[in-house]
C-alpha cells in the first residue's frame, strides 16, 4: 500500500491551488495554512532548490474535534496536507493518506474514520487534476 495518492495535471500550481480551494470547501474542508516552500528555502539562503513545491494544510473542523476526542494522538497527523508541486512538466497534487498515518496507532474505529476522509481528499484531488 503506497502511503500517499497522487495525481498529475496540466494546471499551472495557482490554477490546481484554486481548484482544490473550491473543491475542499465544497466537502466542508478548508485551507488552514500555505507554504511556498521554495520560496521560504530561498529567503533562508538556500537556492539550491527551484522547484515550485507547495505545501497546504488542510482540516474539516468537526472532523478533527471528532478524531481529537476520540484519542488526543490524532493530532500528531494534523492538519491533512496536500502538496503542490512541478515535475515532469507536470504539476503534481499529492497528499499522505490518513489511512496510512492513523494505521499506526493500530485503531480500527480510527481507521474507518480516516478512510472516509480519504476518500473525500481523494475525491477532491481527481475533481482539482
Amino acid at each position: 500500500m503506497d502511503f500517499h495518492y497522487t495525481v498529475e495535471t496540466s494546471k499551472s500550481i495557482d490554477e490546481a491551488i484554486s481548484s482544490i480551494e473550491q473543491n475542499l470547501k465544497e466537502n466542508k474542508f478548508g485551507v488552514l495554512w500555505q507554504l511556498d516552500l521554495t520560496g521560504t528555502l530561498q529567503k533562508k539562503g538556500v537556492h539550491s532548490y527551484t522547484t515550485p513545491y507547495r505545501i497546504l494544510e488542510v482540516c474539516n473542523p468537526v472532523e478533527a474535534a471528532r478524531v481529537l476526542s476520540y484519542n488526543p494522538l490524532v493530532g500528531y497527523f494534523l492538519p491533512c496536507k496536500i502538496t503542490v508541486y512541478e515535475s515532469e512538466g507536470m504539476t503534481k497534487i499529492g497528499l499522505p493518506k490518513p489511512t496510512a498515518m492513523i494505521g499506526l496507532l493500530n485503531d480500527p474505529e480510527l481507521k474507518s474514520i480516516a478512510k472516509d476522509i480519504e476518500d473525500v481528499l481523494i475525491n477532491v484531488l481527481e475533481k482539482s487534476k
